[in-house]
């Protein structure tokens, strides 16, 4: 990539609970979510519930699921297994199994890219200590950056892409100790979603509902692909492209 010219923001310590999980709280169309480390993030209860007058926090991971419930597109992209609470709330909870998981034991890049429109990179993994509702003195030293560059934003996704997808897995040279790459034929929908089998790291109760398969393509948070939701990709790509108009134009 060519040295270019980038508007970016500064995002440390605390503005990842600040900016980061406010911007997840707000998509419409895409969450995808790279991580090395994945747990269950505690975050406070969303603001005008009871839950938040009575200074209670709530899951991230459910309120994923309720946004994947709302036809948003989620999908986490994690190294290691799901931790243990992590691990039980998705085996306990149906709305939180309504997100898409999948691992890829090589994946060290913490990213996060919402509505093809907004990007996060830095080094802060789907942790509490990275991007909950920690105290000054328990969170980590965390530095990134947030960007809507639509350079960086389709490399950034079409990275990702490859790896959700199972292209990188053909010259992936650690495919013997990966627990099931992601190329492999009719992977079960447990791994596809990320709720039980090898792939996941989470074992599904016996009779627990399991949502259906998705396509291994690009979804709905991809600039250059169809969506699967076409009015509301639409509705994305033409608030883009007028944003991108009005830049132009100023």
């Amino acid at each position: 990539m060519s040295e270019r010219n980038v508007r970016l923001r500064l995002v440390w310590g605390k503005d990842h609970y600040d900016d980061v999980i406010r911007a997840l709280r707000d998509a419409r169309v895409s969450i995808w979510i790279s991580t090395a480390s994945l747990k269950d993030v505690h975050v406070e209860a969303s603001v005008g519930t009871r839950a938040r007058a009575r200074g209670r926090f709530a899951s991230l991971m459910e309120e994923l699921g309720d946004l994947a419930g709302r036809g948003v597109e989620v999908r986490i992209l994690h190294a290691g297994p799901p931790s243990r609470p992590l691990r039980a709330r998705l085996q306990a909870s149906s709305k939180a199994r309504t997100t898409e998981l999948r691992r890829c034991i090589r994946v060290h890049m913490k990213m996060i890219a919402i509505d093809g429109r907004l990007l996060y990179l830095g080094s802060a993994n789907f942790t509490g200590a990275g991007l909950g509702a920690k105290s000054e003195g328990k969170r980590n030293f965390e530095a990134g950056i947030l960007t809507s560059d639509d350079v960086l934003l389709d490399r950034m996704q079409g990275e990702f892409d490859s790896i959700w997808s199972g292209a990188a897995c053909k010259s992936c040279r650690l495919r013997g100790e990966c627990p099931k790459p992601l190329d492999t034929p009719s992977l079960p929908p447990h791994a596809v979603r990320g709720v039980g089998g090898r792939n996941s790291g989470v074992n599904l109760p016996s009779g627990a509902a399991v949502p259906s398969e998705q396509p291994a393509s690009a979804g709905a948070g991809y600039r250059r692909t169809e969506s699967a939701a076409p009015a509301k990709a639409a509705a994305a790509s033409r608030s883009r492209g007028a944003a991108r108009a009005g830049r132009r134009g100023t």
